[in-house]
């Protein structure tokens, strides 16, 4: 009898464990610990050992890389030196996506690519509406443009069949544009001081890199070690360091090396995924989202900083991103998968208003050190859950897919 129960015992560690297994082996886990990560930091920051949240912020972190070396701020250090595995992930992706999926062609392309192009123009173009004679609020107008690629895919995962497989690969394309975007926006607009040489020395590294693949190199070590070298000079360029972790993914090889199967930059891609979805963002969280809600000014719901983020997340990108889409493909200039349906299209612009990550990212250049990011993560914050909920019940009254949706 006792071995029977033992065997029952055992039974059932083992499918909690499977379960478990399968939870972190899916977006959703990324998402929610990053959620789990932020929740903590609105609570630390709001309790009354808020101090020790502050002390563990300014914790300082030596960096040293060849002649490279200086002590940060553990803030800093995530998010400028961290995030740049996010940003070497994303770039992986964004490649990956470019060589042989859902951005391999110019067909594929086209509507993700109207639907990203929209769903940036048009939150910029609100913000900017409403804080044009700001002179301090306009320099955010980057922060309602970013699309949470982790936790919009995440909503859908939550759907499960309710939505067909192609809005989700709809939804990847778009979000991994928008992304290309964003880094975009942040090498134009967000780089202070350039330094000459310090740019010259990052551009020749990187043409070397090149160089490296072009010639047949296809062993990792070599890349990363000029990647560390990458991140050093850009930082010290002037434009913000984690674009070293997106220049570095476009120059690791993607043909596998002589008796491999993977490629380098395919293994790379599969190691940073769980580093980056259960350490690097979830610190970022913990960094970033820290809300002294009793700090926050008496009009902060007339502010239109506040309104320009809410609105062009969740106004704009509905807008951009349904809009534009809908009026390019009855024009007949561009064609949705024959699967989505307008309610799967406004269902995926609503989601798009999830900025969360990238939103707060740009937030973080474009007010850091100033006493008003408190009011910009309140907002993206309020935008983000407003967007999530808004697109999970629009998508959740759309007919039941086949099981082989996502």
């Amino acid at each position: 009898m006792n071995a029977i129960r033992m065997n029952a015992i055992r039974l059932a560690i083992a499918r909690r464990l499977a379960r478990m297994a399968g939870f972190f082996g899916t977006e959703t886990s990324g998402g929610v610990l990053l959620i789990g990560a932020a929740v903590v930091a609105v609570i630390w920051s709001n309790s009354a050992w808020a101090p020790s949240y502050q002390a563990f912020l300014a914790a300082p972190v030596g960096i040293a890389i060849g002649p490279f070396a200086r002590s940060v701020h553990l803030d800093h250090f995530v998010n400028d030196g961290l995030m740049a595995l996010f940003f070497l992930l994303v770039g992986l992706e964004i490649r990956r996506e470019m060589t042989h999926g859902a951005l391999a062609s110019v067909a594929r392309m086209a509507a993700p690519g109207v639907a990203a192009l929209g769903g940036m123009v048009v939150p910029a173009a609100i913000y900017a509406a409403l804080n044009w004679h700001d002179a301090e609020a306009i320099h955010g107008w980057a922060v309602p443009v970013a699309t949470d690629i982790a936790f919009s895919l995440a909503v859908l995962r939550v759907l499960g069949r309710r939505v067909p497989a192609s809005l989700r690969l709809f939804l990847t394309a778009l979000a991994i544009i928008d992304d290309l975007g964003a880094i975009l926006v942040i090498a134009m607009f967000y780089a202070a001081g350039l330094s000459g040489p310090a740019l010259t020395g990052a551009v020749l590294l990187w043409l070397g890199l090149m160089a490296l693949n072009r010639g047949g190199v296809r062993v990792l070590a070599p890349y990363l070690f000029g990647g560390l070298a990458l991140w050093a000079l850009v930082a010290a360029s002037g434009i913000h360091a984690t674009l070293a972790g997106v220049a570095l993914a476009f120059v690791i090889p993607t043909a596998p090396a002589p008796g491999r199967t993977r490629s380098a930059a395919s293994r790379l891609e599969r190691g940073l995924a769980g580093l980056v979805g259960y350490v690097v963002l979830p610190l970022f969280g913990l960094a970033n989202a820290g809300l002294p809600l009793n700090a926050l000014p008496v009009g902060l719901l007339t502010d239109p900083l506040v309104w320009g983020i809410v609105a062009g997340l969740f106004l704009g990108k509905q807008i951009g991103v349904f809009g534009v889409t809908y009026l390019a493909a009855r024009a007949g200039l561009i064609r949705l998968p024959g699967s989505l349906s307008t309610r799967h299209l406004y269902g995926a612009s609503v989601l798009c208003g999830i900025g969360f990550t990238m939103s707060l990212f740009i937030a973080d250049l474009a007010f850091r050190g100033h006493p008003r990011l408190a009011d910009v993560k309140l907002a993206v914050f309020a935008a983000s859950l407003i967007c999530a909920a808004g697109g999970l019940a629009v998508l959740w009254r759309a007919p039941r897919q086949p099981s082989r949706a996502a």
